[in-house]
């Protein structure tokens, strides 16, 4: 395994020099890969995310027929929260679905905290696999308190939350209690995987953008904050990436992470003179204009950026070329 000093992916994350601009699958092995597609051909996704065999070989797939500079885990959001006590399922092309869903203090107590040890060793294991055989680093990653929140009070995805509003500002002692509940659990479960082996992590909240800035910073961001502070200890590198969150940039690094990533929507020129220097910015090249992000002049490159590519519903094979 190389020193991290020296790692492309790792060293970006530092903001210190590279030799490229290091480039990485947001969506693992997604839809893109006939293999990846064979594979759930005869298995659902919690099937492959229980499975270690089948975690690592996904996880490794776009690593080794594309050679990109880490590897994330093949897992789900989800997977933390059935562990902790909540009846859930994954149906195809609508997500998370909650039968029971969480809206009263007497749900909460279905919640229960999480033992990654005990609760997902699977993650663990296939942790410890892939960072022996990706070659490259590993991203280990969680939900975000809110994100996590939303489904469960939702029962489902949503475009508006509008339940998670209400619980959010209508009812705070409990929305504080779950938001506790849940970042003390992703805590525990992000250390556990670098524990494993991870690199470096990933806090993923997927539905912030729909959030105004106010009730971001006032009822989301002091537990994710909490999270990361929690990791500083570990040495790794920390990485903060909200969806639709353009609004947000500046309160997602105020989290504490050393990169905050943006999606497709926000230009990687505009998130790099919003966050400032002693920020990493990780983003999609989908994002114009990247280039002006990741000019550099004569000697050694001193890149500040990532590059994740987030893969769509593709309408030919992954040796297409647009």
């Amino acid at each position: 395994m190389s020193d991290p000093t020296s790692d492309r992916f790792l060293r970006a994350c530092r903001r210190e020099p590279v030799d490229r601009t290091p480039v990485w699958y947001m969506r693992q092995a997604g839809r893109y890969l006939p293999e990846y597609r064979r594979i759930r051909e005869s298995h659902d996704v919690l099937e492959i995310c229980r499975t270690p065999d089948l975690a690592v070989a996904v996880s490794l797939q776009p690593v080794r027929r594309l050679g990109v500079d880490a590897a994330i885990l093949f897992s789900d959001i989800m997977v933390p929260v059935q562990a902790m006590g909540i009846d859930l399922r994954i149906d195809p092309d609508v997500g998370p679905v909650i039968p029971q869903p969480v809206r009263a203090a007497a749900d909460l107590r279905r919640l229960r905290p999480l033992d990654p040890e005990g609760d997902v060793p699977f993650v663990l294991e296939a942790v410890r696999a892939l960072a022996a055989e990706a070659g490259v680093p590993v991203i280990g990653f969680a939900g975000a308190p809110f994100t996590l929140a939303s489904y469960l009070v939702e029962g489902g995805p949503s475009r508006t939350h509008p339940r998670t509003k209400a619980l959010m500002l209508g009812e705070p002692e409990l929305w504080d209690a779950l938001m506790s509940r849940l970042g003390e659990s992703v805590l525990a479960y992000l250390r556990a995987q670098v524990a494993a082996g991870a690199r470096a992590v990933q806090l993923f909240d997927s539905w912030a953008g729909a959030l105004s800035l106010d009730d971001y910073r006032e009822r989301v961001l002091p537990a994710s904050a909490r999270i990361l502070a929690g990791l500083a200890d570990l040495g790794v590198p920390r990485i903060h990436f909200g969806v639709n969150a353009g609004h947000l940039l500046e309160a997602l690094r105020d989290a504490g992470a050393e990169v905050v990533g943006v999606d497709w929507r926000t230009p990687l020129d505009e998130a790099r003179a919003r966050l400032g220097e002693a920020t990493a910015v990780q983003g999609d090249p989908h994002a114009r204009p990247a280039g002006h992000v990741l000019r550099h002049g004569p000697g050694p490159r001193r890149r500040r950026g990532l590059l994740h590519a987030h893969p769509r519903r593709p309408r030919t094979g992954p040796g297409a070329r647009g």
